[in-house]
């Protein structure tokens, strides 16, 4: 018994698609000339708004002050006229709820008059505040389901911009989101009061330093990693569409052993789809820098330069949505998910951190020598001072069941919080933890062994990619926040625990010189302090290795391996005392959090569950039947010819071990979810973590057994060597 008619042709997949691209591309571009066209930036405000309104609405943008009803009314008529010149009919208050995804309601600038027709109009009120329904929103208790006014509020700080489609266009209008009570529903609440935390704390220390900071920012910059897939198979794969993440699928006999992706030569179609993707991000005044083959195949990166944490928390939405959108344009499906492929590279997104006056001064910047960069070693302290007294928070910021298949894999820094400083910064630590700070450990310059090549400058440190949080240079990456989350509750953790350290640092170094003490005496004996009580964080070898999780054992760090270890932490009293001491977020609105987190984490899993169990039961289980069938059928011909069925009844038994072991996993999955109950949503979810997940494992463990032994064309699914290397 043969089938009929196989399910997919896998050359379609190559040679079938046709870009579905609106000529775009028919001309080149110029990128200096497109760069923020779909984004109404300052100097288009400038122009269009009287000189005094001009100058109220820049305080608000760059000092933070409050804005006022007569500015607004001005910037709304400024703004529609600029939108309604570039099409747009409607506008929304495009804002981030808890989802981790952005959240739009479009409204018409039309208004009926009198007469019969209709004047576009928009009105501060309408850009200040909008109120879109908050009742099906994730809100974790700060309100009952029934209860429903919410409340946006426009975002002076992140610049309006234009969404264009083929048969139109509408404004944005970046807003937090509050509910009627004024609690943050959203992720950007807490992220502007990060910022103002930061703030404030950073221009006390810079005070001190007789530096008269206007403005203090956080500053960052993400890697973005992703994977294509060709929609033939994204679509014929039930789990990539409801998971996010192949469930089964067995290893390929070509992974990324060879190393030959990473940085390789980009295929034409990939290629044009980045062009095509970056061309819409310079619209939007993303300022995309890099882009790049990673090391799995089929994964790649692109990534910005250094924005103000909440653009770039802005702009990291839209670009997630714009590498989603154009990759459908040329027959592909973009996966963020963390870990779509087993035994594969994940995706991450690392996070680059660092803090910035309004002037330009970078306050991470060592220079040539960073012992004698007070100012520096201060903020430097400050940070692994903060990191080492928060690591649960740190871990908890990126926590979530798609990285949890991540960190710790070889691929990604582990899920112990460390950090990494280089070789010169250790010396200097070292050298002041012993009796003073003289000098600085100097790169000098590489040669290369060829009088052909030049010599390179030399950093006074390598990099490590096995750190969690590493410094590199100028800055801090936190490695291991992952590729499909909102980076801004990541930002909001950092912002906060080092606007914390700072404080704490400020106060003892205030009391130090009201001792009579110069700042260069004080502020020695301070980071002396600082730097042995927080030590245990620095870590600069190999973070993967099991002698570094017996070492940080010994330490006392912390070691939460899944996100069920971590995030019950989130509502530990020194969390909450710091969140409300900065008034980032008060209690009620951390533990909305941890609810909202625990449910999506226990939701995610019984997604996979249901989807594993749905697949296993209605696609592998009758495929391999059949192919049992043919097996006993020729088993049998065989046998009546008097030949031997040694090489048959082997692969027969083999396929029947196969389903019974199947059969024996999906009835201890079932067992399982309908075990999960209706008790606390932190036992539930732990529940899950600790007992359907490995049942989901065991399912996948006698499918790939079955794909390695079921004839290729009974098998119904699209698989790896399939998926990775059709493009």
């Amino acid at each position: 018994m043969t089938k009929a008619i196989r399910r997919y042709d896998t050359l379609a997949a190559a040679r079938n698609w046709t870009p579905k691209s609106n000529g775009s591309f028919d001309t080149p571009f110029n990128i200096t000339e497109i760069f923020g066209e779909n984004t109404l930036q300052l100097e288009d405000l400038k122009e269009r708004l009287p000189k005094v309104v001009w100058q109220d609405l820049k305080k608000t943008m760059g000092e933070g002050e409050q804005l006022n009803s007569e500015v607004a009314d001005a910037v709304a008529v400024a703004m529609k006229d600029w939108a309604t010149e570039k099409g747009a009919t409607h506008y929304t208050h495009w804002f981030q709820p808890l989802t981790g995804l952005t959240a739009e309601k479009h409204d018409s600038f039309i208004t009926p008059n009198q007469g019969g027709g209709a004047l576009a109009e928009f009105s501060g009120k309408e850009l200040i505040q909008g109120e879109p329904d908050a009742s099906s929103f994730p809100s974790g208790g700060l309100r009952q389901t029934f209860e429903a006014r919410g409340y946006t509020a426009w975002d002076p700080t992140s610049p309006a911009f234009i969404i264009e489609n083929q048969n139109g266009s509408y404004l944005c209008i970046p807003t937090a989101f509050a509910s009627w009570t004024g609690e943050a529903l959203d992720h950007k609440t807490p992220l502007l009061r990060s910022v103002e935390a930061l703030d404030k704390q950073a221009k006390r220390a810079l005070a001190l330093f007789d530096v008269d900071a206007k403005r203090v920012s956080s500053t960052v910059g993400c890697e973005q990693e992703y994977f294509l897939i060709d929609q033939e198979f994204y679509y014929r794969r039930p789990d990539l569409m409801t998971a996010g993440r192949t469930l089964v699928g067995a290893k390929p006999p070509r992974g990324q052993e060879l190393d030959d992706h990473y940085f390789g030569s980009i295929s034409e179609r990939v290629l044009s789809f980045m062009l095509e993707a970056e061309k819409e991000l310079y619209k939007l005044g993303i300022p995309v820098k890099t882009r790049h083959n990673e090391v799995a195949p089929s994964q790649f990166e692109i990534a910005p330069i250094f924005e103000t944490a909440n653009i770039a928390a802005d702009h990291q939405q839209l670009m997630m949505i714009t590498l989603k959108r154009v990759a459908r344009i040329y027959g592909f499906e973009c996966i963020l998910h963390e870990k779509p492929y087993d035994g594969l590279n994940g995706s991450g997104k690392h996070l680059n951190w660092s803090m910035s006056t309004s002037s330009g001064m970078n306050l991470l910047e060592p220079g040539d020598n960073p012992h004698d960069n007070m100012q520096f070693m201060f903020f430097f302290a400050a940070i692994l001072k903060a990191v080492y007294e928060h690591q649960d928070l740190l871990r908890i910021s990126i926590a979530h069941a798609g990285n949890d298949h991540r960190l710790g894999a070889n691929e990604a820094p582990p899920a112990i919080i460390s950090a990494y400083i280089g070789d010169q910064l250790e010396d200097i630590v070292n050298q002041l933890l012993n009796g003073g700070m003289r000098e600085s450990k100097q790169g000098g310059l590489l040669g290369l062994g060829t009088p052909v090549l030049p010599s390179l400058p030399k950093h006074a440190g390598d990099r490590n990619r096995t750190s969690p949080f590493a410094f590199t240079g100028n800055k801090f990456e936190f490695r291991a926040v992952g590729s499909s989350q909102s980076i801004s509750f990541p930002i909001v953790v950092l912002n906060t625990i080092v606007a914390d350290a700072i404080d704490k640092l400020c106060t003892t170094l205030e009391k130090e010189m009201e001792d009579n003490n110069s700042l260069e005496e004080a502020l020695g004996s301070v980071l002396k302090d600082s730097l042995s009580e927080s030590h245990d964080i620095i870590f600069n070898g190999d973070g993967y290795s099991e002698e570094w999780e017996k070492e940080a054992e010994k330490r006392g760090l912390l070691n939460l391996r899944t996100t069920m270890d971590a995030l019950p932490k989130l509502t530990d009293k020194k969390n909450i005392d710091l969140f409300e001491k900065h008034r980032v977020l008060n209690d009620r609105e951390i533990h909305s959090r941890q609810e909202i987190w625990a449910e999506q984490y226990l939701t995610t899993i019984n997604i996979e569950a249901d989807t594993t169990e749905a697949m296993a039961k209605t696609m592998i289980y009758p495929a391999a039947v059949r192919y049992m069938n043919e097996l006993a059928e020729n088993v049998e011909r065989v046998d009546k010819l008097g030949l031997a069925t040694t090489g048959s009844s082997s692969m027969l038994n083999k396929v029947n071990d196969g389903l019974n072991d199947l059969n024996k996993a999906l009835e201890q999955l079932r067992e399982e979810v309908l075990e999960v109950g209706d008790e606390d949503i932190i036992d539930r979810a732990t529940h899950v973590k600790d007992k359907v997940i490995p049942a989901m494992n065991d399912i996948r463990d006698a499918v790939d057994f079955l794909e390695r032994h079921t004839a290729d064309d009974y098998w119904p699914l699209p698989v790896y060597r399939e998926m990775l290397f059709v493009k």
